[in-house]
C-alpha cells in the first residue's frame, strides 16, 4: 500500500497537464494541487485496505455482500472527503470490471486472449496501489453523425496505426475526472459501433504521461471565484480535454480492439458499475444539503416551520431514496462471468431520481437560507475592520459570526459557482438522464404488467 506523499510524488512525472493557457505542475500549482490533496486522502482513509494489503476498491464483486461493501466503502470514503466523491480508484476498477465481463465472453467467441492482458494489468495497478482515471465520452462533433461520417475523423478517438508493437490512437475524450492527477488513464468506447466502425471499438490504458498524451483542466471556477468558499479549499475534483495525439499503447495494455459488437457491452456494462457508484456516493453528498440546510434553519430560528420541515423532508427522502435503490441493486445482482453486477434496474431508478431531483435540494437549502447567501458582502469586507459591524448585522438566531460561517458554506453550495457546475453534474455525470431512461426501457422486465393486463383481457370474452 503506497502512503499520501508516495502517491504525490508519483505525480511529478513527465505528464502534460495545462491550465488557463500554461504547462503546469499539479503538485505545486495553487488551485490545482488541491485535486491533489483531494486524491491523497485515499491514502490516508484506512477503511479501504483489506487484510490482503491491497486497496478494497480492487475486490472483484462476486455476490451481493461485495457489492454492499462497495457501496458503504464509496460512502465512506466521500464522507472522509468532506461529502466530495473520491474518483481514484472507483472509476477506473468499475472499467476494470466491466472489462473483465466482456472479455471473457469475447476470448470464447473469437479466441483472442484479452481477458489474460486484463487480468496482467489489474494485478499490476493493484499491486502497485495505483489511481486510475477512465476517459469514454468522445467529443462526437456533429451528433446527428455517426463516428465515421463526422467532417473531421478524430472526433472520435480512433486507431492510426498498427504493427506487430502495438497501435497508435487519436482523438480526444471529454471531461475525465481527476485524469490530471491519476497515475492511469483508461480508454473504454463512447458507445455501441457498426460495422465498419472498427477503427473506433477500442479500449486500452496508459500511463497519465504517455507521449502525445495532453491534458486540460477546466477552471476550477468554484475556488478562483469565490473567496469565501469553505469546501472547495479542501475538496474538489477537476476534469479534463483529453487529448491523444497518435498515442502508443503497447498490446498487453489493448483490452479491445475494432470488435464492433462488444464496444456497446463494455459501455453499456461500464455503465452500470458506474451509475452504481454515482447513486452511492451521491447518498454522502446530500448529506452537505441536508446539513447545510438544517444548520442554516437553526440559525435562522426558522425550524419548527411547517415550510421548512417540509423542505428538509424532501432532502431526506432524496438521500433516502438513493440509499435504498443503491442497497436494492446490490441485493439483487445479475452475476455473469463470475462477476457480480448491480441490478441495473435499480441502478438506473436511483441514479435518474437523482439527476431529476437534484435541483429540488438546492431549492430547499436557497429557500431555507434565503436571498442573502447571494447578496452577502465579500470575504474581503468580512476580513476587514469593518467586519464587526457587518457580522452584528448578520446575526440571527445566533451571533453574526456564527451565522455568517454557516451563510458562507450555503453560498458555496446553493449560489456560487460550485452550484453551477454541480447542476450540472448531476444531470450529466455517470450518463445523462436520457441515457438513463434508455436502458430502462430496453432492459425493463415487463412481463408481470403485461400478463395481468392480458389476463384481464381474456377474462371479458
Amino acid at each position: 500500500m503506497r502512503t499520501k506523499g508516495e502517491f504525490i510524488e508519483s505525480l511529478r512525472d513527465k505528464r502534460k497537464v495545462y491550465y488557463r493557457g500554461k504547462l503546469v505542475d499539479v503538485t505545486v500549482h495553487p488551485t490545482l494541487r488541491v485535486a491533489v490533496k483531494h486524491a491523497s486522502k485515499l491514502f490516508e482513509y484506512g477503511e479501504r485496505i483489506s487484510e490482503g494489503r491491497v486497496s478494497k476498491f480492487f475486490t472483484v464483486p462476486r455476490n451481493s455482500r461485495d457489492l454492499l461493501d462497495r457501496h458503504e466503502l464509496i460512502y465512506g470514503l466521500t464522507m472522509y472527503c468532506n461529502g466530495v466523491f473520491n474518483i481514484s480508484q472507483a472509476i477506473g476498477t468499475d472499467a476494470l470490471f466491466a472489462l473483465m465481463v466482456a472479455t471473457r465472453k469475447l476470448d470464447r467467441e473469437v479466441g483472442t486472449d484479452y481477458f489474460k492482458r486484463l487480468s496482467s494489468y489489474f494485478d499490476y495497478v493493484s499491486r502497485n496501489d495505483l489511481t486510475m482515471a477512465t476517459a469514454q465520452t468522445d467529443v462526437k462533433g456533429n451528433r446527428s453523425k455517426r463516428p465515421g461520417d463526422q467532417e473531421d475523423p478524430d472526433m472520435y478517438l480512433r486507431v492510426t496505426e498498427v504493427n506487430e508493437k502495438g497501435i497508435r490512437v487519436r482523438g480526444a475524450k471529454a471531461h475525465t475526472t481527476q485524469g490530471a492527477v491519476s497515475n492511469e488513464i483508461i480508454v473504454i468506447p463512447t458507445r455501441a459501433m457498426r460495422e465498419g466502425e472498427g477503427e473506433y471499438s477500442i479500449a486500452f490504458a496508459v500511463p497519465a504521461d504517455a507521449e502525445g498524451l495532453k491534458m486540460y483542466v477546466r477552471p476550477i471556477d468554484e475556488l478562483e471565484g469565490n473567496s469565501s468558499s469553505v469546501l472547495s479549499r479542501e475538496d474538489y475534483e477537476l476534469e479534463t480535454l483529453t487529448v491523444f495525439q497518435d498515442v502508443f499503447v503497447p498490446w498487453d495494455r489493448v483490452f479491445l480492439f475494432k470488435e464492433t459488437k462488444y464496444s456497446g457491452i463494455v459501455a453499456s456494462l461500464f455503465a452500470t458499475f458506474h451509475r452504481f457508484t454515482a447513486v452511492s456516493y451521491r447518498i454522502a453528498t446530500s448529506n452537505l444539503f441536508l446539513g447545510a440546510s438544517r444548520l442554516m434553519a437553526l440559525a435562522n430560528g426558522i425550524l419548527n416551520e411547517k415550510q421548512v420541515r417540509d423542505e428538509i423532508v424532501d432532502i431526506v427522502m432524496y438521500k433516502e431514496v438513493m440509499k435504498a435503490t443503491a442497497i436494492a441493486a446490490a441485493m439483487n445482482p445479475i452475476v455473469d462471468e463470475e462477476v457480480a453486477i448491480p441490478n441495473p434496474t435499480f441502478t438506473n431508478v436511483g441514479k435518474l431520481y437523482s439527476n431529476a431531483h437534484f435541483h429540488d435540494i438546492v431549492r430547499d437549502l436557497i429557500d431555507i437560507s434565503g436571498g442573502i447567501i447571494s447578496t452577502m458582502p465579500s470575504e474581503e469586507d468580512l476580513s476587514s475592520p469593518e467586519g464587526e459591524v457587518i457580522s452584528k448585522y448578520l446575526r440571527g438566531a445566533v451571533d453574526g459570526k456564527e451565522r455568517v460561517k454557516l451563510l458562507k458554506i450555503a453560498k458555496e453550495l446553493g449560489s456560487s459557482h460550485l452550484t453551477g457546475y454541480l447542476l450540472t453534474l448531476m444531470v450529466h455525470a455517470e450518463g445523462s438522464m436520457e441515457a438513463s431512461k434508455i436502458e430502462l426501457s430496453r432492459s425493463y422486465n415487463y412481463k408481470d404488467a403485461e400478463d395481468l393486463v392480458r389476463r384481464l383481457t381474456e377474462q371479458e370474452g
